[in-house]
């Protein structure tokens, strides 16, 4: 089992407010992760489906968001690909594929290019169940403030921005643990 919290401590101050927001929101994640794997009766290894939610937002350490007290120089979209390095200097390649594919929905090539962002021109999809579970599950919680889970339809209304591509993706991952709504 890896040890997320070490981890974590190698780049956040425990007790500061940037380690409490990343420790609260993740551990949001992986309980609503857990639970929609439960209800759905979607095999995951849930062993690492907790470590990876825990993970999965360990890059905005390096951005600038100040709003979620990180004082780093990149923009905060690129958080994944900078926990992705971070997680791959730590030995887990695995995990790092979730800090990489887990924005949004996933991102492909063309929504990148097309959108402008500040990402290599690269498929960022969550292949795995267990991707596509923590990706989904992050959605429904905000970092900038702790409150209660926001509904399908709210992460619905806040995705549409995105385009297509983007709610038909959530649209599968609604299906897929979420097979009775």
């Amino acid at each position: 089992m890896v040890d997320f919290d070490k981890i974590i401590e190698k780049h956040y101050t425990k007790g500061s407010d940037a380690y409490n927001l990343l420790t609260t929101h993740s551990r949001q994640v992986a309980e609503l992760a857990l639970q929609l794997a439960d209800e759905s009766a979607v095999a995951v290894d849930r062993d690492f489906v907790v470590e990876a939610s825990m993970l999965h937002d360990i890059g905005i350490c390096r951005t600038n968001a100040p709003g979620i007290f990180c004082f780093g120089t990149e923009p905060y979209l690129r958080h994944g690909l900078i926990g992705k390095a971070m997680l791959l200097e730590e030995g887990l390649p695995r995990h790092a594929l979730v800090c990489e594919r887990h924005i949004g929905a996933g991102l492909t090539a063309n929504e990148i290019v097309a959108q402008k962002l500040p990402l290599p021109a690269v498929d960022m999809l969550p292949l795995t169940v267990e991707e596509k579970l923590v990706c989904y599950a992050d959605n429904f919680f905000s970092k900038s403030h702790i409150a209660p889970a926001r509904t399908y339809k709210q992460v619905r209304a806040m995705m549409a921005r995105y385009g297509e591509g983007t709610l038909s993706r959530l649209s599968e991952m609604h299906t897929l643990f979420s097979p009775h709504s």
